[in-house]
């Protein structure tokens, strides 16, 4: 993936709160559907966690525990504190040498793609939502997350929280994925699908929350396929000057959006973790389904393609 180095980046799409010490203590009791309304939304990577914490939808019902882990996950990387932090973040030629400005264009690119689709496809309006960088930490409308939730979109506040270091400690060192820029993009445009979800009312359809062929998974396998309609048109998204934000895709980006989508597959993760496959707990579908779903995203880049809640093969 290469970034236009004309393209113009706005950053107020994208909040830095690494180090700001934003951290929400306490448990986990969200209500399920209605809408969304205080649930948090598993991602393409953030479900990796359906095992343990967050992502199953009805642990929301539930009360579940803490997600708070005894220490905290913390980047290596210095990291800015100030509401300067991605101020270098300009063109595309910044995103092309530096990662959180990869991360803007990328974010810029995704909404901008579904500022135009959305009327077209659905005669909605797109309302964008920011991203939230964080480490440690953070408290939400959803209530508190660390790193170790993995990427989320929080609908209360239309916007998706992403702990970079998720990339390298969970995807990589712990589900054997590849990882690689795409990958990231993949993230990012799985949790842009769960808000279009948002602001299409399709999360308020969510009833059955663990299966197969749940709603929980039906809602997720959605956004995959929503992040592969992006994934089609990526490289004709553009700046506000007609300037496109993403030059070029290569088979290799694609691979790795694939990679991303096995390695978090709800049977992927139970194999490695207890060594056989239960698909009655399963929240966001197999591997084989996130990358089918994504592929189909792809290849016919339509809302009407993507509706998993009305197909009889998920």
């Amino acid at each position: 993936m290469r970034f236009n180095p004309k393209a113009r980046l706005d950053t107020g799409q994208v909040q830095n709160r690494r180090g700001s010490g934003s951290g929400g203590g306490g448990g986990f009791g969200f209500p399920v559907g209605g809408g969304g309304g205080g649930m948090k939304v598993g991602g393409g990577i953030g479900g990796i966690l359906v095992l343990v914490l967050i992502f199953v939808i009805s642990q929301y019902a539930g009360g579940g525990g803490s997600a708070f882990p005894t220490g905290p996950i913390s980047d290596d990387r210095p990291v800015s504190t100030d509401s300067q932090a991605l101020s270098h973040c300009q063109t595309g030629a910044d995103a092309n040498e530096d990662p959180d400005c990869a991360r803007v264009a990328v974010v810029n690119s995704i909404q901008s793609y579904w500022s135009e689709a959305l009327p077209q496809q659905a005669n909605r309006e797109y309302q964008y939502g920011d991203t939230v960088i964080f480490s440690d930490q953070v408290s939400t409308g959803c209530g508190g997350a660390t790193a170790q939730v993995g990427p989320f979109y929080c609908p209360p506040d239309q916007q998706v929280y992403l702990d970079t270091t998720f990339f390298e400690d969970m995807l990589e060192n712990q589900l054997d994925g590849q990882g690689g820029d795409f990958a990231e993009a993949y993230v990012l445009a799985h949790e842009y699908g769960h808000h279009v979800q948002n602001l299409l009312g399709t999360m308020g359809r969510v009833r059955t929350q663990q299966g197969e062929s749940s709603d929980a998974v039906r809602l997720e396998l959605q956004a995959d396929c929503y992040a592969g309609m992006w994934a089609k048109h990526a490289t004709e998204a553009e700046d506000a000057s007609g300037q496109v934000f993403i030059e070029n895709l290569t088979q290799q980006d694609i691979e790795e959006a694939l990679d991303a989508a096995r390695a978090v597959g709800d049977d992927r993760i139970q194999r490695r973790t207890s060594g056989r496959v239960n698909p009655d707990a399963w929240t966001h579908g197999s591997a084989e389904q996130r990358m089918r779903w994504f592929t189909t995203g792809r290849e016919q880049g339509t809302l009407r393609a993507c509706d998993t809640f009305a197909a009889q093969r998920l």
